[in-house]
């Protein structure tokens, strides 16, 4: 039986848009809201401690926990070319990226990184990054095959 299963994650990040015309221009910051839904089936195993289970929650915590917030997680996060481009002197929380600093690219780079630690029998589906109460970008794995 195929099972889907979600996790949520919370992290801070800074950023600024470069070229931008809007307030969005210049560094400001979000409590950004991760989610990552997961399908697989469920282990049939009953000298299995994680009988039942799609996968162990504590195992999507990790890879979000060691891949993903140390390089987002109270960062300001800045294109390449950023006309900020020396701050990182300043505070060293810095990351250069080679897109503009989106919520949807953010979320393009996580499902990237997050698809490279599931196990081979577990499918991201879907995933999600809020930027804001009413602002978020979506990634559906129907619309990427």
């Amino acid at each position: 039986m195929i099972i889907r299963v979600t996790k949520e994650f919370d992290f801070e990040t800074a950023h600024a848009l470069d070229g931008y015309n809007g307030k969005c221009k210049d560094i400001h910051g979000h409590s950004y809201h991760l989610t990552v839904t997961v399908k697989g089936e469920t282990i049939d195993n009953a000298d299995d401690p994680k009988d039942g289970m799609v996968i162990d929650f504590k195992d999507l915590k990790s890879i979000i926990k060691t891949e993903i917030e140390p390089i987002f997680d109270h960062r300001l996060i800045l294109r390449h070319d950023s006309r900020f481009k020396g701050i990182e002197k300043l505070n060293d929380r810095v990351r250069y990226v080679s897109y503009q600093p989106t919520c949807e690219n953010m979320l393009a780079e996580i499902v990237g990184i997050f698809q490279q630690f599931l196990p081979e029998n577990i499918q991201l589906c879907k995933a999600s990054l809020r930027e804001t109460a009413n602002s978020f970008s979506e990634w559906l794995i129907e619309d990427n095959l």
